[in-house]
C-alpha cells in the first residue's frame, strides 16, 4: 500500500512539474505570445471548416446522389470546395505564426540564458561544463523551439477535433459512437506509460550530447598539443566512445518512444473494424443509412488522427520538458556575487588592503587555499607577488576585482571593502591581464578596443607603444586592421601577451594587474615594458605575478607566497637577506642563468 501510494506520488509531481516547468518556459516568449495566439486561432478555424466537409459529403450522398438531383450535388460540392480553400488559407496563415511563435520563443530562451552567464561569477561558472552549457544554448532550446514552432498544430488541432468529431458522431448514431467510450480510455492509458518511461531517458540523451560536446571541444583547443604528441588515434577512440553511448541513449528513448504508433494504430484499427461490424449490422437492421456510415467513418479517421496528434505532442512536450529543466537550471543559477551592498562609489586612488582574508573555492571544502592573508598596497606602488607553482597567487589577485568572494576577512580598496563598490565600476577601475591570453575574432584595433571602445588613435597607439607592441604592429600587412584568426592565433604568445597587455592599459586603470603577462617576452621587452610602465603611468597601482625574479626585484615590495599563506614581504634586498623561500629561488634561477 506504502509503495503504490509513493507511485503515485511521485506520478502527481511528475505531472505537476511538468506543468510548472512548460508554463516557464513559455513565459518567455514576451511580444511573439500574439503570433501564437493568431496561430492557435487559425488552427481552431480550420479545424471547424475540416469538420464541415465531411456533414456536407454525407448530405450530398444521401440527397443528391440518391435522388440524382445534379443541381443539389454541384452545390455541396462547390460548398466543400470552398471549405477546403478557406482551411487552406488558415493551414498556411497558422504555419506562419506558429513559425514566428517558436522561433521567437528560442530567440528568447538563448537570450535570457546568455544574460544569466554575463552575471556569472567564476564559481558560477565551476558548476557547468562549458560544454553543457554550449548544449544548453543550442541543442536544448532548438527542442523546444521546435515542439512551438511543429507541435502547436496537433496541440490545438487535436482536442478541437476530437471534442468536435466526437460531438458530430454522436449526433449522427448514439450507439454506435459508443465504441469510442471504449477506445480512448484504452490509448490513453497505453500514452501515458510511454510518456513516463520515455521523460528521464531524454534527459540521460541531452547528458550524453553534453559528453560528446566536450570531447569536440577539448580536441580543437588543443589539437595542437594532439598533433604534437601523435595522439590522434586515442582521441578518435575516445570520441567513438562517446559517440556510441550517444547512439546508445538516443536508441533507447527513440525505440520507446516509437512504441506510440504501433499503440495508436492497434486502437485505430480496433475502433475501425468494431465500427464496421457494428455499422453493417445496423445497415441491414434499418438503424442506419449508408452516407451516415460514410460520414461516420469520416469522423472516426478525424477523431484516430487527432488522437495521434495528442499523442505526438506528449512526446515532443516531454522532451522539451527535459530540455527545459536543464535550461532552468542554468537561469536558475544563484549568483554568489552581487551589487546587493553596493553604493554610488568608485576607485579614485588605488589602494589596496587585505585584511585577514581567507578563501576556499566551496564552501563544503575542508582546507582553505588562502589563509589569513593581510598586506598593504599604497596607490602608485609596484607590487611584485612570486611564490612556487600552486601557491594561489593568482587566486589572491582575483579576489581584489571581486572574480570570487573572501570567504572570510575584508579586501579594501581605496579603504573601502570591494562588494560596497558596483562591480561594473570596480572592475573598470581593476584592469587584469590573465595568464591565458584572449584575443577575439575581428581585426587588432577591434581587439584593443575592448579596453576602452571609444578611443582615439592616439590612445591606441600609446598604449601599444607602452606595451612594446608597436615593434611589431607596424610591420604587420595591414597594421591595426589586421584580421586576427580564432583566439589569435596568426600572432607569436608574445606577441599575443603584449597586445593583451596593450588592451589592458588603453583602460586606464587605477589598478593594474599583471598575472605572469610577460612569460613568453624576452627578458630585454620585459624591461622596457616595464620602464615605460614606470615613466607614463606612475600613478597606476601595479602588481605582478611571475615565476622570475628579474620580473619583480624592481618592485616597491614583493609578497612571498607559501601554500596560500604569506611568507615574506619586503624589497628584494630585504628578502634576499631574511627570507630562505625568496633566496633558494633567486640561487635556482641564478644558477639556471649561468649554465
Amino acid at each position: 500500500m506504502t509503495e503504490k501510494y509513493l507511485e503515485n506520488t511521485i506520478v502527481a509531481y511528475t505531472i505537476i512539474g511538468g506543468a510548472t516547468m512548460l508554463r516557464r518556459l513559455f513565459s518567455y516568449m514576451h511580444q511573439y505570445k500574439k503570433y501564437a495566439f493568431l496561430a492557435l486561432l487559425c488552427i481552431a478555424a480550420e479545424s471547424v471548416f475540416e469538420l464541415i466537409v465531411p456533414l456536407i459529403m454525407a448530405d450530398l450522398v444521401d440527397v443528391g446522389v440518391a435522388s440524382g438531383d445534379r443541381e443539389y450535388i454541384f452545390r455541396k460540392g462547390l460548398e466543400m470546395v470552398i471549405c477546403g480553400v478557406i482551411a487552406l488559407i488558415l493551414g498556411v496563415g497558422s504555419a506562419r505564426f506558429s513559425a514566428l511563435a517558436g522561433q521567437g520563443l528560442g530567440a528568447e530562451l538563448r537570450l535570457a540564458e546568455y544574460e544569466k552567464l554575463q552575471k556569472y561569477s567564476f564559481s558560477n561558472i565551476d558548476h557547468f561544463r562549458v560544454s553543457s552549457l554550449v548544449t544548453r544554448l543550442t541543442s536544448d532550446v532548438t527542442n523546444i523551439q521546435n515542439t512551438v514552432s511543429t507541435g502547436m498544430r496537433p496541440f490545438c488541432r487535436g482536442p478541437v477535433m476530437l471534442v468536435a468529431a466526437t460531438g458530430v458522431a454522436f449526433s449522427i448514431n448514439k450507439e454506435l459512437a459508443v465504441v469510442f467510450l471504449v477506445a480512448l480510455p484504452v490509448l490513453a492509458c497505453l500514452l501515458f506509460c510511454i510518456t513516463m518511461k520515455v521523460r528521464p531517458l531524454y534527459g540521460t540523451m541531452q547528458g550524453a550530447i553534453d559528453r560528446v560536446n566536450r570531447i569536440i571541444q577539448e580536441n580543437l583547443t588543443a589539437i595542437r598539443v594532439v598533433k604534437a604528441y601523435v595522439r590522434g588515434d586515442y582521441e578518435i577512440a575516445k570520441f567513438e566512445q562517446g559517440n556510441e553511448n550517444l547512439k546508445q541513449q538516443s536508441e533507447r528513448a527513440f525505440r520507446l518512444a516509437a512504441l506510440n504508433m504501433p499503440a495508436m494504430q492497434f486502437v485505430m484499427y480496433g475502433t475501425i473494424l468494431s465500427i464496421l461490424w457494428f455499422g453493417g449490422e445496423l445497415i441491414n437492421t434499418g438503424g442506419m443509412e449508408v452516407g451516415e456510415l460514410t460520414g461516420f467513418l469520416s469522423y472516426v479517421l478525424q477523431i484516430l488522427n487527432s488522437l495521434m496528434m495528442i499523442s505526438n505532442v506528449f512526446l515532443m512536450m516531454t522532451r522539451s520538458i527535459a530540455s527545459g529543466v536543464r535550461i532552468m537550471e542554468v537561469i536558475d543559477e544563484k549568483i554568489d556575487i552581487t551589487d546587493e551592498k553596493a553604493r554610488d562609489i568608485q576607485v579614485e586612488r588605488g589602494e589596496i588592503e587585505f585584511q585577514h582574508v581567507w578563501f576556499k573555492y566551496k564552501e563544503e571544502a575542508k582546507e582553505y587555499v588562502l589563509s589569513d592573508i593581510s598586506f598593504h598596497i599604497a596607490p602608485g606602488q609596484t607590487v611584485g607577488i612570486i611564490g612556487q607553482t600552486g601557491a594561489a597567487k593568482t587566486t589572491l589577485v582575483q579576489l581584489i576585482p571581486r572574480l570570487y568572494e573572501a570567504a572570510k576577512g575584508t579586501v579594501r580598496v581605496d579603504g573601502v571593502p570591494v562588494e560596497e563598490y558596483p562591480m561594473e565600476h570596480l572592475r573598470d577601475a581593476v584592469a587584469m591581464v590573465l595568464q591565458k591570453n584572449t584575443l577575439f575574432s575581428g581585426t587588432l584595433l577591434s581587439n584593443l578596443k575592448w579596453g576602452k571602445e571609444n578611443a582615439s588613435m592616439e590612445e591606441v597607439e600609446e598604449a601599444c607603444r607602452i606595451a612594446c607592441a608597436d615593434e611589431f604592429i607596424q610591420n604587420l600587412p595591414k597594421g591595426y586592421e589586421t584580421e586576427m584568426g580564432q583566439g589569435g592565433v596568426n600572432v607569436s604568445g608574445g606577441q599575443k601577451q603584449r597586445l593583451c597587455i596593450a588592451r589592458a592599459l588603453l583602460k586606464r586603470p587605477k589598478v593594474l594587474i599583471l598575472d605572469d603577462s610577460t612569460s613568453a617576452v624576452d627578458t630585454a621587452t620585459e624591461g622596457r615594458i616595464r620602464q615605460r610602465m614606470r615613466e607614463y603611468l606612475p600613478d597606476m597601482t601595479k602588481i605582478i605575478i611571475a615565476q622570475r625574479i628579474s620580473s619583480v626585484r624592481h618592485a616597491d615590495q614583493i609578497l612571498i607566497l607559501d601554500d596560500g599563506k604569506i611568507n615574506g614581504m619586503g624589497t628584494h634586498e630585504e628578502l634576499l637577506k631574511n627570507n630562505e623561500i625568496y633566496r633558494q629561488i633567486y640561487d635556482s634561477q641564478k644558477e639556471g642563468a649561468e649554465l
